[in-house]
Protein backbone atom coordinates (compact mmCIF):
# COMPACT_ATOMS: atom_id res chain seq x y z
CA UNK A 1 0.00 0.00 0.00
CA UNK A 2 3.08 2.40 0.78
CA UNK A 3 4.43 2.20 -2.28
CA UNK A 4 1.17 3.46 -4.29
CA UNK A 5 0.88 6.07 -2.32
CA UNK A 6 4.16 7.81 -4.14
CA UNK A 7 2.05 7.07 -7.32
CA UNK A 8 -1.09 8.23 -6.30
CA UNK A 9 -0.09 11.87 -5.03
CA UNK A 10 2.05 12.11 -8.68
CA UNK A 11 -1.37 11.14 -10.12
CA UNK A 12 -2.73 14.05 -7.94
CA UNK A 13 0.01 16.20 -8.55
CA UNK A 14 -0.81 16.16 -12.14
CA UNK A 15 -4.49 16.57 -11.84
CA UNK A 16 -4.21 19.93 -10.01
CA UNK A 17 -1.49 20.69 -13.01
CA UNK A 18 -4.14 20.31 -15.76
CA UNK A 19 -6.82 21.70 -13.34
CA UNK A 20 -5.37 24.90 -12.40
CA UNK A 21 -4.52 25.51 -16.10
CA UNK A 22 -8.13 25.97 -16.77
CA UNK A 23 -8.41 28.58 -14.30
CA UNK A 24 -8.13 32.29 -14.45
CA UNK A 25 -5.10 33.89 -13.95
CA UNK A 26 -4.41 36.87 -11.38
CA UNK A 27 -3.61 39.12 -14.71
CA UNK A 28 -6.90 38.05 -16.70
CA UNK A 29 -8.92 38.44 -13.04
CA UNK A 30 -7.84 41.85 -13.20
CA UNK A 31 -8.45 42.61 -16.84
CA UNK A 32 -11.93 41.30 -16.54
CA UNK A 33 -12.55 43.43 -13.53
CA UNK A 34 -11.04 46.28 -15.08
CA UNK A 35 -13.48 45.90 -17.88
CA UNK A 36 -16.09 44.57 -15.74
CA UNK A 37 -16.30 41.74 -17.51
CA UNK A 38 -18.23 38.28 -16.35
CA UNK A 39 -18.34 34.57 -17.81
CA UNK A 40 -20.71 34.36 -20.28
CA UNK A 41 -22.17 31.22 -22.42
CA UNK A 42 -22.98 32.58 -26.34
CA UNK A 43 -26.01 30.92 -28.32
CA UNK A 44 -25.34 27.99 -29.90
CA UNK A 45 -26.20 30.08 -33.39
CA UNK A 46 -23.12 32.45 -33.31
CA UNK A 47 -20.63 29.36 -32.05
CA UNK A 48 -21.43 27.22 -34.97
CA UNK A 49 -21.89 30.30 -37.85
CA UNK A 50 -19.31 31.78 -39.93
CA UNK A 51 -17.44 35.27 -38.98
CA UNK A 52 -15.15 37.87 -40.76
CA UNK A 53 -12.86 39.83 -39.12
CA UNK A 54 -12.98 43.15 -40.96
CA UNK A 55 -15.44 45.76 -39.91
CA UNK A 56 -15.62 48.16 -43.31
CA UNK A 57 -14.80 45.90 -45.98
CA UNK A 58 -13.95 41.83 -45.06
CA UNK A 59 -12.07 40.20 -47.63
CA UNK A 60 -12.56 36.94 -46.09
CA UNK A 61 -15.06 34.41 -44.21
CA UNK A 62 -13.61 32.50 -41.68
CA UNK A 63 -15.63 29.54 -39.99
CA UNK A 64 -16.48 29.04 -37.36
CA UNK A 65 -16.25 30.85 -34.37
CA UNK A 66 -16.41 27.23 -32.34
CA UNK A 67 -13.79 26.09 -34.11
CA UNK A 68 -11.52 29.12 -33.92
CA UNK A 69 -11.92 29.26 -30.59
CA UNK A 70 -10.83 25.12 -30.07
CA UNK A 71 -7.11 26.41 -31.80
CA UNK A 72 -6.38 28.42 -29.48
CA UNK A 73 -3.40 27.28 -27.89
CA UNK A 74 -4.41 28.94 -24.63
CA UNK A 75 -6.91 28.45 -22.37
CA UNK A 76 -10.17 30.17 -23.17
CA UNK A 77 -12.81 31.35 -21.71
CA UNK A 78 -16.32 33.88 -22.88
CA UNK A 79 -16.65 36.88 -21.49
CA UNK A 80 -19.69 39.69 -21.62
CA UNK A 81 -19.88 43.26 -19.95
CA UNK A 82 -22.05 42.99 -16.95
CA UNK A 83 -24.89 45.40 -18.32
CA UNK A 84 -25.05 43.07 -21.42
CA UNK A 85 -25.48 39.85 -19.72
CA UNK A 86 -28.21 41.18 -17.32
CA UNK A 87 -30.03 42.88 -20.36
CA UNK A 88 -29.75 39.41 -22.63
CA UNK A 89 -31.43 37.52 -19.71
CA UNK A 90 -34.27 40.03 -19.47
CA UNK A 91 -37.92 39.31 -21.27
CA UNK A 92 -38.31 40.73 -24.38
CA UNK A 93 -34.76 42.36 -24.45
CA UNK A 94 -34.30 44.08 -27.89
CA UNK A 95 -30.45 42.93 -27.52
CA UNK A 96 -31.01 39.89 -28.99
CA UNK A 97 -32.07 41.13 -32.33
CA UNK A 98 -29.05 42.98 -32.42
CA UNK A 99 -25.05 43.16 -32.23
CA UNK A 100 -23.28 42.82 -28.97
CA UNK A 101 -20.09 42.49 -27.67
CA UNK A 102 -18.66 39.44 -26.63
CA UNK A 103 -14.60 38.49 -25.34
CA UNK A 104 -13.00 35.56 -26.33
CA UNK A 105 -10.82 35.72 -23.81
CA UNK A 106 -7.23 33.17 -23.53
CA UNK A 107 -5.57 33.35 -20.73
CA UNK A 108 -1.61 32.14 -22.23
CA UNK A 109 1.83 32.36 -19.35
CA UNK A 110 2.83 35.13 -21.71
CA UNK A 111 -0.25 37.35 -21.56
CA UNK A 112 -3.67 38.12 -22.18
CA UNK A 113 -5.71 37.81 -25.31
CA UNK A 114 -8.68 39.33 -25.74
CA UNK A 115 -10.41 38.16 -29.12
CA UNK A 116 -13.60 41.03 -29.42
CA UNK A 117 -16.40 39.61 -31.49
CA UNK A 118 -19.88 41.22 -32.15
CA UNK A 119 -22.64 38.70 -32.04
CA UNK A 120 -24.52 39.31 -35.25
CA UNK A 121 -26.45 36.00 -35.21
CA UNK A 122 -29.89 37.86 -35.40
CA UNK A 123 -29.62 39.97 -38.13
CA UNK A 124 -29.79 39.25 -41.70
CA UNK A 125 -27.07 41.32 -44.70
CA UNK A 126 -30.17 43.70 -44.76
CA UNK A 127 -30.82 44.13 -40.89
CA UNK A 128 -26.81 44.52 -40.48
CA UNK A 129 -26.85 47.49 -43.18
CA UNK A 130 -29.68 48.80 -41.63
CA UNK A 131 -28.13 49.02 -38.38
CA UNK A 132 -25.24 51.07 -39.21
CA UNK A 133 -27.48 53.04 -40.90
CA UNK A 134 -28.15 54.33 -37.07
CA UNK A 135 -24.39 55.37 -36.86
CA UNK A 136 -23.37 56.26 -40.33
CA UNK A 137 -26.34 57.80 -41.56
CA UNK A 138 -26.32 58.49 -45.33
CA UNK A 139 -22.58 57.16 -45.47
CA UNK A 140 -23.69 53.75 -44.53
CA UNK A 141 -24.95 52.78 -47.90
CA UNK A 142 -21.51 53.82 -49.19
CA UNK A 143 -19.48 52.55 -46.35
CA UNK A 144 -21.02 49.48 -46.14
CA UNK A 145 -23.07 48.69 -49.34
CA UNK A 146 -20.40 47.03 -51.05
CA UNK A 147 -19.94 44.54 -47.72
CA UNK A 148 -23.50 43.53 -47.58
CA UNK A 149 -23.74 42.84 -51.81
CA UNK A 150 -21.02 40.41 -50.61
CA UNK A 151 -22.37 38.42 -48.26
CA UNK A 152 -25.77 38.37 -49.06
CA UNK A 153 -23.90 36.26 -52.01
CA UNK A 154 -21.95 34.08 -49.56
CA UNK A 155 -25.33 33.72 -47.42
CA UNK A 156 -26.62 32.16 -51.02
CA UNK A 157 -23.44 30.55 -51.39
CA UNK A 158 -23.95 28.81 -47.84
CA UNK A 159 -20.95 30.70 -45.95
CA UNK A 160 -23.48 33.30 -44.19
CA UNK A 161 -22.07 35.03 -40.86
CA UNK A 162 -23.22 35.17 -37.61
CA UNK A 163 -20.14 37.21 -36.47
CA UNK A 164 -17.43 40.11 -36.63
CA UNK A 165 -14.47 40.04 -34.90
CA UNK A 166 -13.45 43.56 -34.43
CA UNK A 167 -10.70 43.83 -32.39
CA UNK A 168 -7.73 42.18 -30.74
CA UNK A 169 -6.21 43.25 -27.24
CA UNK A 170 -3.07 41.31 -25.62
CA UNK A 171 -3.07 42.74 -21.97
CA UNK A 172 -5.75 45.29 -22.45
CA UNK A 173 -4.08 47.15 -25.31
CA UNK A 174 -5.19 46.75 -29.03
CA UNK A 175 -2.97 45.22 -31.54
CA UNK A 176 -1.94 47.38 -34.50
CA UNK A 177 -2.73 44.61 -37.05
CA UNK A 178 -6.06 44.11 -38.32
CA UNK A 179 -7.62 41.11 -37.38
CA UNK A 180 -8.26 40.01 -40.53
CA UNK A 181 -4.26 39.56 -41.45
CA UNK A 182 -3.66 38.78 -37.66
CA UNK A 183 -5.75 35.66 -38.09
CA UNK A 184 -3.98 34.69 -41.37
CA UNK A 185 -0.46 35.25 -41.16
CA UNK A 186 -0.34 35.34 -36.98
CA UNK A 187 -2.52 32.42 -36.20
CA UNK A 188 -2.29 30.87 -39.46
CA UNK A 189 -5.99 29.92 -39.14
CA UNK A 190 -7.36 30.13 -42.70
CA UNK A 191 -10.77 31.45 -44.31
CA UNK A 192 -13.55 29.24 -45.95
CA UNK A 193 -14.61 31.87 -48.26
CA UNK A 194 -13.25 34.66 -50.37
CA UNK A 195 -15.67 38.04 -50.02
CA UNK A 196 -13.56 39.47 -53.54
CA UNK A 197 -13.96 36.20 -55.67
CA UNK A 198 -17.18 35.38 -54.71
CA UNK A 199 -16.41 31.96 -53.62
CA UNK A 200 -16.02 29.00 -51.31
CA UNK A 201 -11.87 28.85 -50.61
CA UNK A 202 -10.88 24.71 -51.41
CA UNK A 203 -9.21 23.34 -48.54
Amino acid sequence: MRRLLPVFLAFLVMLGGWGSAWAASTKAMSLRQAQGLVVFTPSEKFLAGNFVAEEMNPQFIFGTVKNFAASRKCPTTWLVEEGVKNRLASPGSPEASVEYTLYLEEDCPEGVVHYVFMDQGGMSPQQWLEWRRQFHKSKAEETFGSAKSKLEKACADGCGVSGELRFIQKNGELLPKSPEAFLRTDLKFSPIYDLTKQQKIAK
